[in-house]
């Protein structure tokens, strides 16, 4: 079964709610762990436990396990395991992008057999669209999926993303070439940040028709899970929501509790 068809098959279940691991400084000094491989580690664990039977999709933050050197990626690697082997979809937050040899090396490290292998990666279309085909050929071959950004959250990124290209913004042009290469696999996602709208991000829902989406901003950041149609219109379906903090804030015994409450938001 590919990416998109556990997906539906989860959003169905358990709805569509993707919890990110987001070890930071912060989070980990907040649930009295120490800013290390292992802190990491046991927090990922904790939300891991807390997922099973609520959510199906879980997005690992690269840069917050890199920082700690290979001890780091020891920890990732050993929550990706546990996450994959407990049926969860893992999306690996990685924004990788680059170009020849160095993008199959990316791709082959977070899509193909491997210890780091997920089920889909976000990458970075600034080198080129087509510099990207590498992982979109690994998604294909594994029966992932790979996200582009888009449209991303941060406030000025609309100084880039909002330029116009022979009358199309940089967003649009993106979720076109994503819609274009992915057929009707939706292998090619992209990823569009909710705490603003589509209008204000260059985008409307017919660009992102057929796509599936991958949005960050929910929670702590602002956006509302019950806004989801309100933002997305008739891509709503496809929209994959991401929190964190909203479910970290409250330490670990507090992760059910705020997944919980998440999922009350979305009607689940």
């Amino acid at each position: 079964m590919d990416f998109s068809a556990r997906f539906y098959d989860l959003a169905s279940t358990r709805g569509p709610l993707c919890v990110g691991i987001d070890p930071s400084a912060e989070s980990l000094a907040g649930w009295g762990l120490a800013n290390s491989a292992d802190g990491a580690l046991e927090m990922g664990r904790v939300i891991l436990s807390a997922l099973e039977g609520r959510v199906g999709i879980v997005k690992p933050q690269v840069g917050y396990f890199e920082r700690f050197g290979a001890a780091g990626y020891a920890a990732m690697e050993s929550l990706i395991h546990a996450a994959r082997s407990a049926d969860l979809l893992v999306i690996a937050d990685a924004k990788r992008g680059d170009i020849g040899s160095t993008m199959e090396s990316y791709a082959s490290a977070w899509l193909e057999s491997g210890p780091l292998q997920c089920d889909a990666m976000t990458v970075s279309p600034y080198p080129g669209f087509e510099a990207l085909e590498p992982a979109f050929r690994s998604a294909e071959h594994t029966r992932g999926a790979v996200f582009v950004l888009c449209a991303t959250s941060n406030p000025d990124a609309a100084t880039v993303q909002s330029a116009r290209i022979d009358g199309m913004s940089v967003s649009a042009v993106i979720a076109r070439r994503a819609r274009e290469r992915s057929g009707t696999t939706q292998s090619v996602g992209v990823v569009v940040g909710a705490t603003r709208s589509l209008e204000l991000s260059g985008l409307t829902a017919g660009d992102l028709d057929g796509l599936l989406v991958l949005s960050p901003g929910f929670g702590a950041q602002g956006a509302a899970l019950t806004d989801i149609a309100t933002i997305f219109g008739v891509a709503a379906p496809r929209v994959i929501p991401t929190v964190s903090r909203s479910v970290l804030g409250g330490g670990p015994a507090a992760v059910g509790a705020a997944i919980d409450n998440h999922l009350r938001e979305l009607g689940i």
